[in-house]
């Protein structure tokens, strides 16, 4: 009997040999990229937005201008200024804000970076699509609750940045400066002046912007059968999200940047209706809600290509690196 339960027993062992064996090829064929933790998902968002916006600075600060001005926008005015400016406060001063920018793009990069993993996660789990490209509308889902979150956490940053953007360094001395002067002589409730069009406008916009890219990537994939697009397609994919996604929503960036610097353009728009119809009222719905979005579709484009370009690259340098044995943190 017990020479029986031994030569059971003996006989069982190759099988558990065997399943063991073949259990950690197959759990990492799977999925690597859960091996990353939120921490590195942050730190390549901040990068990513780091780069994308110091690299298109200049145009960015010129379109604020327009933005808030009833100038009528044309591409011979925007170099006008970029030269004006060139000119008579120097190269460095087309990065004016920039510091305010970085202050602002690098938590909302990160933060949007993050928890767009986070939410395509969770989404995965819930329709049952773990480990897999998602479906279209819980992609599209992922993009718009990614961006409010980030919208919605940094939101005072950006109303630093706009009013730094249009004017004179003697006003503002610095992104502290600005949070104490709009705090003691306007309130602290004018740092959420904006804040409504602002989180109407990245709904579509961060939805779009990345449905946009995931859709393109996936069907690249199923294309190619390759599994990681070369650079250069994930700036194109980047650049279509980006064009298309600041197409939809511009009219509210309008409204959101004159209600942020109505405090220093002597203006009083105080609701979106109202922002929007005194806009069209004075410049009409063309020349008004759509002021500069021809300099968008030059620098909208280039920043988001570069941004997830950067954010991918970063990712998966960190996962090779994880792999390795390495770790940063």
């Amino acid at each position: 009997m017990a020479h029986r339960v031994h030569n059971h027993h003996q006989g069982r062992l190759p099988v558990a040999q065997t399943t063991v064996l073949s259990l950690p090829p197959s759990s990492q064929a799977k999925d690597l990229r859960p091996r990353l933790t939120p921490l590195d998902s942050l730190l390549c968002g901040a990068f990513a937005g780091a780069v994308a916006k110091t690299v298109i600075a200049p145009l960015d600060r010129t379109k604020i201008i327009f933005q808030v001005s009833s100038k009528r926008f044309s591409a011979k005015e925007a170099f006008r200024v970029i030269y004006c400016t060139y000119m008579k406060d120097g190269f460095l001063s087309l990065w004016r804000g920039n510091s305010a920018t970085m202050v602002r793009v690098m938590p909302y990069a990160a933060i949007q970076f993050c928890s767009h993993e986070q939410y395509k996660k969770l989404l995965g789990g819930y329709y049952g699509f773990q480990g897999k490209a998602l479906p279209p509308f819980p992609r599209l889902l992922a993009g718009s609750l990614a961006g409010t979150t980030a919208a919605m956490l940094t939101y005072p940053l950006d109303m630093v940045r706009a009013r730094m953007a249009v004017t004179a360094k003697e006003m503002y001395s610095n992104i502290m400066h600005v949070f104490v002067r709009i705090s003691q002589e306007e309130g602290v409730k004018t740092l959420y002046k904006g804040f409504t069009p602002t989180i109407l406008g990245v709904i579509p916009y961060a939805g779009i912007t990345f449905f946009t890219y995931e859709t393109l990537k996936k069907l690249h994939s199923d294309k190619t059968k390759r599994s990681q697009p070369y650079p250069y397609e994930r700036l194109a994919f980047g650049a279509c999200g980006g064009l298309i996604g600041q197409s939809a929503s511009y009219p509210l960036d309008v409204v959101r940047r004159r209600m942020q610097t109505a405090g220093v353009t002597g203006s009083s728009y105080v609701t979106i209706l109202g922002t929007m119809r005194e806009i069209v009222k004075q410049e009409g719905i063309r020349r008004g809600l759509y002021k500069g979005l021809s300099m968008n579709w030059v620098k909208g484009p280039i920043a988001v290509g570069i941004s997830f370009t950067t954010f991918d690259i970063t990712h998966n340098l960190l996962l090779k690196l994880h792999q390795m044995g390495y770790s940063i943190h």
